[in-house]
């Protein structure tokens, strides 16, 4: 077995590494003048079965890109087996016709996974989990609850109630509601455009409550800040959010900065640097992506971290 990284999350891919007790493969990922990326491993995969550490975060088709050519050249050096994880997938939004004429574009990054060598991807947190159907190799998908509960457990928050910022992350915040024995409750919104929303009204008692609201992820911070806002005025003593991947752009940055939140809580799926004025909590998956290669290549079952507390963790 041998792990390798492109550019997009090295510190992910260390860490990686580090829990399993093997070095980082050593390869150049490099770019000419003109932007186009170059690759070159540095030693040989022949028969090797080879894990690919790539998040699709900013610059988003860049990183894409690097994935592609390193899985290419990893298959055109023999390598036995090639799985790509993608601790963040990517384009995982744009994964169903909701407008006339548009792509769907989650489809088109799987096809192209597939096209440039993959033989099974292992991801985290999927926005949609239909996507799994868009692959005709296997899919090994996992959720960062069971890391994010312990982080809460050690917390102890009285009187705590689960939010979901929207009807479509329902799921999953009843499976936190499950694990953690809160409440349960949901924050109705419209969508007015893609960098803004506005929520209407909420479902479920929250007054007097330290309210949680999770979700998979957030790029300009417009549900999760006005789902807080609501929250407050609703009455709720304390607002946390637990959001698994944190794309924050300078908007979202601002947003947060300026927003009720008392706590953001998320995980290294996504490299990002130290954000003053906001109190994050970045967790690490790197011991559960870890464990998840270590039964992959030993084509063990990887279906006990699909589940927590005698339950599925979504």
């Amino acid at each position: 077995m041998k792990i390798f990284s492109g550019n997009s999350n090295r510190s992910l891919a260390n860490k990686i590494c580090e829990n399993i007790g093997i070095p980082l493969g050593n390869c150049a990922v490099t770019a000419f003048p003109d932007g186009e990326s170059f690759v070159k491993i540095n030693e040989n995969v022949r028969g090797e079965d080879v894990f690919l550490v790539q998040s699709s975060c900013p610059p988003t088709n860049h990183h894409l890109m690097e994935l592609f050519i390193m899985m290419d050249a990893f298959r055109r050096a023999s390598a036995s087996r090639i799985t790509a994880v993608m601790p963040f997938y990517g384009y995982a939004r744009q994964d169903r016709k909701d407008q006339p004429r548009v792509p769907i574009t989650a489809k088109l990054v799987a096809n192209l996974l597939v096209a440039s060598g993959a033989s099974r991807v292992l991801t985290l947190d999927l926005h949609a989990q239909q996507i799994q159907g868009f692959f005709d190799i296997p899919v090994d998908h996992l959720y960062a609850s069971p890391v994010t509960f312990e982080y809460l457990k050690k917390k102890n928050i009285p009187d705590l109630v689960v939010v979901s910022p929207d009807v479509g992350g329902l799921k999953m915040a009843n499976a936190y509601a499950n694990m953690l024995g809160a409440d349960l409750a949901i924050v109705a919104k419209r969508r007015k455009s893609a960098t803004e929303v506005e929520a209407d009204a909420i479902i479920g008692k929250i007054d007097g409550k330290n309210a949680l609201i999770v979700d998979d992820l957030t790029e300009t911070a417009g549900t999760v800040v006005q789902a807080a806002e609501i929250l407050k005025n609703g009455g709720a003593k304390s607002v946390i959010a637990c959001i698994s991947h944190a794309l924050l752009n300078d908007l979202g940055i601002e947003r947060l900065q300026k927003s009720c939140l008392d706590e953001l809580i998320t995980t290294d799926t996504i490299p990002r640097p130290a954000i003053e004025g906001v109190h994050i909590t970045t967790l690490s998956v790197a011991g559960l992506l870890a464990e998840a290669i270590k039964r992959i290549h030993n084509n063990s079952s990887v279906n006990s971290l699909f589940e927590f507390k005698g339950g599925r963790t979504s």
